[in-house]
């Protein structure tokens, strides 16, 4: 894993003033959010003009406003909803200094996606919930097309026929210029239970094929899919040839969705779509920086 002299008190600083700038920034009157203090949004104008809006209406433009919560909103836990309540315009995003000192001080719980893209996620999670059973089933059958998981080499990186590296098509709210993929594998990465965390020989067979790029597998606890073993990997700014090799063409389906509303006037369509149609070099038998 590459490190980084960053400190984590300069993140934090870094991090406080960006917030602090966007804060300052916005214009009057002010329009206020809540999560948990006020589920129903229905607290009256304060006395500085500020207007409360529950945390599903944040980030929506006012005609599109719906009357009630929307089901896939309904259950958002404490932790989504203060992201939810948050404006996208006051949102900090990382940059790659920031994004190195996370994976190295392993403060994974720290990345999330920006407000916005947070909410098209977990609409568009819970439409393949109701359509395949899960995100699971929709990952396996639609995005990497493994008719089943059993790995031809249970030994991790062995066959190439046993990993498939992809965009992630919802990544986290982070500078433009990081991309972000998901190595997808049929063989096991060892996890400690004491620790919810890799094993140190689990880390060293990732660190010894993805060579020096930034690497993380999330715990556990934070896994939004846990049947089908996958670690992440960013990359700043990398050549988009590199990127058309390893994932053999593959676009995150975020972007197909951007696309595709900003081609349609009307509401987006219910339908999902189907999967996917120098700096750095790689190939399907590892990356590697140059």
């Amino acid at each position: 894993m590459t490190t980084t002299t960053t400190t984590t008190a300069a993140l934090t600083a870094a991090t406080t003033a960006a917030a602090a700038s966007a804060a300052s920034a916005a214009s009057t009157p002010t329009i206020t959010t809540q999560s948990e203090s006020d589920p129903t949004g229905a607290t009256e104008a304060s006395e500085s003009g500020s207007t409360l809006l529950p945390y599903w209406l944040v980030n929506v433009p006012r005609a599109q406003w719906p009357p009630t919560c929307p089901d896939f909103l309904a259950t958002a836990n404490a932790k989504d909803r203060e992201i939810l309540s948050t404006p996208d315009a006051r949102y900090h995003r990382q940059s790659w200094e920031e994004v190195k000192e996370l994976v190295r001080s392993n403060r994974l719980e720290v990345f999330q996606r920006m407000p916005s893209d947070l909410r098209r996620y977990m609409a568009y999670t819970w439409r393949l919930q109701q359509e395949y059973g899960s995100v699971m089933n929709f990952v396996l059958r639609e995005r990497l097309r493994w008719p089943e998981l059993a790995p031809r080499n249970p030994e991790p990186f062995r066959d190439p026929a046993d990993w498939k590296i992809l965009w992630n098509d919802w990544p986290y709210g982070i500078d433009p210029k990081i991309v972000h993929l998901v190595v997808w594998t049929r063989f096991e990465l060892a996890d400690d239970p004491a620790t919810d965390d890799l094993t140190p020989g689990a880390r060293r067979q990732i660190g010894d094929w993805s060579k020096k790029v930034i690497w993380f597998k999330n715990w556990r606890a934070l896994k939004s899919v846990h049947a089908v073993e996958h670690f992440h990997v960013m990359l700043y700014d990398p050549d988009p040839a590199f990127l058309r090799d390893i994932t053999h063409g593959d676009r995150p389906l975020s972007e197909k969705l951007a696309q595709a509303d900003e081609e349609e006037e009307e509401e987006p369509s219910e339908e999902v779509p189907a999967a996917g149609e120098g700096r750095k070099r790689g190939s399907r038998e590892g990356l590697v920086e140059e």
